[in-house]
């Protein structure tokens, strides 16, 4: 947001020892962050008022004129210049040597000199609006026309700044730090935050007092859970005009570009107070009646270029007696807009639900200035200042101006916030004590109603502050503290001893864990919200009476937390589905319950949280990725220095395929995570087409990191090791795992070789070949020793596992 000093002067009287730089620090310190501090009468350097004395032809040239210029010095200067509208006594725009200015509409700034053109001596340049910044303010389609200043009471010599308005100071604010205040969102929210911040007298504004003897206008609320209030004032007898030069520059310093009288009202308003305005043609509104209703399933709403959106039942729009006209606190419709020929309009000064407009215009990817002031939340007691001003401002701009009909529907009113805060949570939590007289005199700087009794301030916050900004006794000790000033509160040492650095190895397993990912694996690692579409959380059959609900959702699809990192990753696997065949992501992040957690005192209540890890393989083949997924869960241990688990069938995932999916098991045989292949359910219902997942989901907290790396050096083997290839035959139902547990310590080295079923196996049977290393410490072994060795572990293999050697 852009913030024009000039125009916050309007309201405060800034002391002339106060600099820019120090209003835009303390702003930053205490209320908002100021990005930076524009001094708009900078670029206007050297471009001054002229007035011509003569106007001769050009010798060489038959479009050059060479005119006699005064620019306020001892003697007039030689200028010559191409202009059509060129005429003796004109006053206009002349760029003296020095001045940077865009020549002849080039798109990069030069500098002006003193030249030659076409054999005639030139001393600077007489200037069209869009070469010295003015396009705004003099519009033209003729690029040889010339700014005629013939309006404007300046004399020779002037800066051009300092006649139009721009000799003025604008803060650049970062609008995140806005967010939680509405009532900055205009000149005279700010101008009250400084007159806080300094001390100084706020002017008032002026007294709403409503048109009485007028038309009642027809205006009907039909949701009022939606619109809280809603003001019509209909005005004859205007015109489609420019606005004076004073209400341009103030709207270009605003932020907003200058567009005809009525439309500039409006914004200059919004700009002023911070209360959205909007006019229709009166001619437009069929019936003479106003509707805030929510849209029907299926209705549309034809915009100024021809196009037609299509709303919902969640959309609030503005109805005349036929249909919609516009999307209410966004933008408006084709029927509203003011044309050429406008002469009467509907004003309309209201205040909208802020979900409502942030949920539509999210749903519609619109940003308007209205809308980002209304879904902040704006006291209802706005509308009246709009209302005071549009009136002045309309009666200014046209003194033939008649209001005619009126109507004010408010149903709700915003209710001033009342908020009780002990002098002793106060004293504690500043580390400061300060006096009864300074807490109230600051917090009523502010708007507050302030009284003590027994150790308690009953406080009562303004209506512009009482939207969802204020609500509880911390909001009110913010306040305190930030007007105070951080830089006045002592600094203490923290109330704790640093002992030596702790070796946390749980914390080690997490980074481990998420480097063997992304290194070794090739994973890429994602970043989900903690709030999950629906949409997606059903499609993994996930129970969501257990999760948490948000009271306040960043939209009604998003309410839910997460239970399981598996609904976010699914999200994020449709999404890349765009654009990738085939990737691997992870995701290491906390999950949430329902229940009680304390993380640093028992009066901070959390949900119950999880640190919880999630994988995804994505590809064609489901073979190959579920396959791909196993082998990179179970090298996890060995990588990341952790106790082992097995994979056992305990439990289906709810999201898995009914057969192909793993538990992991740990040595307490408790189930800490799962893999598996998603099933096609889930998968339709998610929306991913001709692809398959694998997934695996870990609890992180139950992955126990070895205590210590306690290597051991072991010497390489002084004899040779005798490496067999054993072809055996085991029943179906026989695994590997079971192979491998039963004569792992028989041999230095067991490894599966291939697995074989076909015309040579009986049914129910399988050929497993395994591929054995023996070996002696303290000799080569001999012939009999091997035969010894592979017997014996033959002879276990058939007791342990019913395998045996198969016969060729």
């Amino acid at each position: 947001m852009k913030v024009s000093l000039n125009w916050v002067k309007k309201y405060i009287d800034i002391p002339a020892d106060l600099t820019n730089a120090q209003i835009a620090y303390d702003l930053t310190m205490r209320t908002v962050e100021v990005e930076a501090v524009v001094d708009t009468a900078a670029k206007f350097h050297d471009i001054v008022v002229g007035q011509i004395t003569s106007v001769e032809a050009h010798p060489n040239a038959d479009k050059l004129k060479v005119c006699l210029v005064n620019i306020g010095e001892t003697e007039d200067v030689q200028i010559v210049c191409g202009g059509s509208n060129l005429y003796s006594g004109e006053k206009v725009v002349v760029s003296k040597p020095g001045a940077e200015v865009y020549w002849h509409g080039e798109s990069e700034l030069m500098k002006i000199k003193e030249t030659k053109m076409r054999g005639v001596a030139s001393y600077g340049m007489i200037c069209g609006a869009e070469e010295v910044y003015l396009g705004d303010f003099y519009p033209t389609d003729d690029p040889t026309v010339i700014v005629d200043l013939g309006d404007v009471d300046a004399a020779p010599g002037q800066n051009i700044a300092d006649i139009i308005g721009m000799n003025d100071t604008v803060l650049e604010i970062d609008n995140k730090s806005l967010t939680n205040r509405p009532d900055l969102w205009g000149h005279y929210g700010i101008a009250r935050e400084l007159a806080a911040i300094y001390k100084l007298p706020l002017k008032l504004l002026d007294e709403f007092d409503a048109p009485t003897g007028l038309k009642d206008y027809d205006v009907e609320i039909i949701n009022a859970e939606k619109c809280y209030r809603y003001a019509a004032l209909e005005i004859r007898n205007l015109s489609v005009k420019e606005s004076p030069t004073w209400m341009k520059a103030a709207i270009i310093n605003g932020g907003m570009r200058p567009i005809n009288a009525i439309v500039d009202i409006t914004n200059y308003v919004m700009l002023s107070v911070g209360q959205p305005t909007h006019a229709f043609d009166r001619t437009h509104v069929k019936g003479e009646k106003i509707i805030i209703r929510d849209a029907k399933t299926d209705e549309k709403l034809e915009l100024l270029d021809g196009a037609n959106i299509d709303l919902t039942e969640q959309d609030l729009v503005i109805c005349d007696a036929e249909g919609p006209m516009a999307l209410a606190g966004i933008r408006g419709g084709k029927k509203d807009s003011i044309l050429d020929d406008t002469v009467d309009v509907v004003l309309e000064v209201a205040n909208f639900a802020a979900v409502t407009i942030r949920n539509t215009g999210k749903r519609f990817d619109e940003k308007t200035d209205s809308s980002i002031r209304y879904e902040k939340g704006i006291d209802t007691e706005r509308v009246e200042q709009g209302l005071s001003l549009s009136m002045k401002l309309f009666k200014e701009l046209f003194p033939e101006a008649e209001f005619t009909a009126y109507a004010d529907v408010n149903p709700v009113a915003t209710k001033r916030t009342e908020v009780d805060i002990t002098k002793a949570f106060l004293d504690t939590r500043l580390g400061k004590v300060l006096e009864e007289s300074e807490v109230a005199d600051t917090l009523e700087r502010l708007g507050f109603e302030v009284k003590f009794e027994n150790g308690v301030y009953h406080t009562v916050a303004p209506t512009w502050r009482s939207t969802g900004d204020i609500s509880m006794r911390d909001d009110v000790l913010g306040e305190i503290a930030r007007l105070v000033g951080y830089e006045n509160f002592k600094v203490k040492p923290l109330p704790i001893n640093f002992e030596n650095a702790v070796h946390q190895i749980k914390y080690d397993l997490n980074r481990k864990v998420r480097e063997h990912l992304a290194f070794r694996c090739g994973f890429n690692e994602i970043f989900t919200y903690p709030w999950i579409d629906e949409k997606y959380i059903k499609s993994a059959k996930i129970d969501m009476s257990g999760g948490v609900r948000l009271a306040t959702p960043p939209a009604p699809e998003l309410a839910t937390l997460r239970q399981s990192l598996v609904p976010g990753a699914l999200e994020a696997i449709v999404k890349n589905l765009r654009y990738y065949d085939s990737f691997k992501i992870f995701e290491v992040a906390e999950v949430f319950e329902q229940g009680e957690f304390h993380p640093s005192s028992e009066d901070e209540t959390l949900p119950i949280h999880k640190l919880m890890l999630t994988g995804a393989v994505v590809g064609k083949d489901a073979k190959d990725i579920f396959f791909e997924a196993k082998g990179v869960v179970e090298s996890l241990p060995r990588y990341c220095h952790m106790n082992g688990y097995k994979f056992k069938q305990v439990e289906k995932p709810s999201w898995a395929d009914s057969d192909v999916y793993l538990n992991l098991v740990n040595e307490r045989k408790d189930v800490i995570g799962s893999l598996g292949l998603v099933s096609v359910a889930t998968l339709a219902e998610a929306g991913v087409k001709r692809s398959n997942i694998a997934i695996f989901e870990i609890d992180v907290n139950k992955l126990a990191p070895f205590s210590s790396r306690t290597n051991e050096f072991e010497h390489l083997p002084q004899f040779p090791l005798v490496e067999e290839d054993l072809s055996l035959l085991a029943d179906e139902d026989v695994k590997w795992e079971d192979i491998y547990e039963a004569i792992k310590y028989m041999a230095k080295e067991v490894a599966f070789v291939e697995e074989y079923r076909g015309s040579q196996i009986p049914e129910g049977k399988k050929s497993i070949m395994i591929r054995i290393k023996i070996g002696n410490e303290d000799s080569t072994m001999t012939s009999k020793q091997i035969e010894k060795k592979t017997k014996g572990i033959l002879k276990v293999l058939e007791k342990k596992t019913g395998v045996t050697l198969r016969e060729e």
